[in-house]
């Protein structure tokens, strides 16, 4: 049972207070604060020290509390500053559209306003919720491909090649086709096939092999081009989260403890060392917990880059400018922000349905519930995009950097409603972006949401690709396999005719994937914030293990490689113990 109890701060002549508080004559908290640091309270638990304390329970960190407390000897906490993965909606694949920009799910972030998009600021989800991301995402199981993995190790990140991370992503996997060469079957993570087909999709496969993007069996085996369909984290019609995967089978471990609805303050660093964590709970109430070992960051490639701010890691005149006690001058810490931006070209169809007009009837939505109903197949299964593609934006490329996303849907933009005629949108984006942007604390208050600033666009490298994505997309939908369905482009529009047209239009349609990376990228250069055993420079006992560590984005959709990366992570980590 939780106790709560008055206590006063002594300083002394460091940068931090002991602090010992007594229960009963029975010491039960010893840890350390800020001299400056103004609370009355702090939460008092008879709860033992932690061996690892791993901040945030979305993919990674799910990932991590499975691998790290498989030994009865480590005692492990898990923080999540979301609350439990029992909402209704997280379960029913298309439950996305319920999931992405509500605050029970969602941290409901905005951008600021981007010059490459016309001055527009788009929402930015990020899962709020046990299983983070993985909760609300599109569920596509994508791994990039191999030139990325031997790029990272060709910067000089030892052991992150292609075939050093194949093995960690076969691993995890449990594969509906059976083991392979590229694929493993004794994993947790559930990967199967679609379960509704659209003719207008079919189509869209032909017209693309028409013009040079040859039909393949499977993207993940290392050169994604050519066009098929995603396969996804699904069991039999069901998202399958990170939470379902890695952490419901061993939530009664014991020697694991999952805190929910708790939000971690700040990382507490003692003479270079992380020594443990203030939090927040959901009563507004402070306490702090002590971790002997490690403390682990999976907070995301938003989240953690802030904590280790509040946590005075990061750039000097920033932390000082806004009252942060600097512990360590890093300042690379959210910066290299990088993410796919996505082309929404939408074409009106004829001859065909399309899930517009099955979603603008009741007959048709009623006919989707009983199918999801009775059979767990039909488009309540659907991720936003069933359709992939992957291709060179010009010959001079060495390998596939443009991807499309293909749906069977319009609409004005995420969250309006579908279009009331026929319609699909080829998505285009770019995979290797040039463009760099930043996420950064606003204060020193947990509770601010930091800006988030992507600079789309703003090199002209990215300008040029997007513009070839959209030209290469009217080439696809002008093919002869698609003329029985008369596509008529109303995104970005013929009138659209040049390349200054086609730059503005991308401004206009373009927008997050959801697939930011980058943030305290992994290398040993002046702007990297960990080494490639993902410890942090300069502090001890703490590392970040999440999509941030990547020094450069994938090729493709996001969270493979994060489960990718947790596994990675948690194995030097026991490695490491184990010296």
């Amino acid at each position: 049972m939780s106790i709560w109890k008055k206590c006063s701060l002594v300083k002394d002549s460091t940068d931090s207070v002991l602090t010992v508080l007594k229960l009963k004559g029975k010491e039960v908290f010893r840890g350390y604060a800020w001299k400056n640091i103004d609370i009355k309270y702090y939460y008092i638990s008879p709860m033992k020290d932690f061996d690892y304390i791993i901040i945030g329970a979305g993919t990674s960190g799910c990932v991590l509390a499975n691998r790290l407390s498989a030994n009865p000897n480590n005692e492990v906490l898990l923080i999540e500053a979301g609350d439990k993965d029992d909402y209704f909606w997280i379960d029913i694949p298309v439950g996305y559209l319920f999931t992405i920009n509500n605050p029970r799910t969602d941290w409901c972030y905005k951008t600021q306003p981007e010059p490459g998009l016309n001055g527009r600021s788009i929402d930015y989800a990020r899962g709020r919720v046990l299983g983070g991301c993985s909760s609300i995402n599109a569920m596509i199981y994508m791994r990039g491909q191999a030139s990325d993995y031997d790029h990272w190790l060709e910067l000089g990140n030892r052991g992150w090649g292609w075939k050093d991370v194949l093995p960690l992503f076969r691993r995890s996997e449990n594969y509906q086709h059976g083991e392979s060469e590229y694929h493993g079957i004794n994993g947790e993570m559930r990967v199967e096939e679609r379960r509704v087909n659209w003719e207008i999709l079919d189509a869209w496969r032909d017209a693309a092999e028409e013009m040079g993007i040859p039909k393949i069996e499977e993207f993940n085996r290392g050169d994604n081009f050519g066009n098929t369909y995603f396969q996804m984290n699904q069991h039999r019609g069901r998202r399958w989260s990170a939470t379902k995967a890695f952490l419901r089978p061993i939530i009664n471990r014991q020697n694991l403890t999952v805190m929910t609805k708790t939000q971690v303050k700040r990382v507490i660093i003692s003479n270079n060392r992380a020594t443990g964590v203030e939090f927040i709970d959901h009563l507004n109430s402070i306490g702090i917990v002590r971790g002997k070992r490690e403390i682990l960051l999976a907070a995301g490639t938003i989240g953690s880059p802030q904590i280790l701010e509040l946590s005075g890691v990061g750039t000097a005149s920033l932390l000082k400018k806004l009252g942060v006690n600097l512990i360590h001058d890093l300042p690379g810490v959210g910066e290299n922000l990088q993410d796919h931006l996505q082309i929404r070209s939408i074409y009106t169809v004829q001859n065909t349905r399309t899930l517009n007009r099955r979603a603008n009837s009741f007959f048709g939505l009623a006919s989707m519930a009983i199918e999801y109903a009775l059979l767990r197949s039909g488009p309540l299964t659907m991720p936003p995009s069933q359709l992939g593609a992957f291709a060179k934006s010009d010959e001079h490329q060495s390998s596939a950097n443009m991807e499309w996303h293909v749906q069977p849907l319009s609409l004005d933009k995420f969250g309006d409603p579908l279009h009331k005629f026929d319609a699909i949108t080829p998505a285009v984006c770019n995979l290797r972006p040039s463009s760099r942007g930043h996420v950064h604390i606003v204060s020193s208050e947990v509770k601010d949401h930091p800006a988030i600033t992507l600079n789309y666009l703003s090199t002209d490298s990215d300008r040029k690709v997007a513009i070839a994505g959209i030209k290469y997309t009217r080439k696809i939908m002008d093919a002869c396999a698609l003329k029985r369905f008369k596509p008529e482009e109303i995104a970005p529009g013929i009138s659209c005719n040049n390349d200054k047209d086609l730059a503005y239009a991308a401004g206009n349609l373009g927008t997050t994937i959801f697939h930011p990376v980058g943030t305290c990228k992994m290398g040993n250069d002046k702007m990297s914030v960990v080494d490639d055993r993902l410890r942090v420079h300069g502090i001890a006992q703490l590392r970040v293990i999440d999509a941030s560590i990547m020094p450069t984005i994938t090729s493709g959709n996001t969270n493979a490689p994060t489960v990718m990366i947790a596994e990675k992570g948690a194995g030097l980590i026991l490695k490491d113990a184990d010296l």
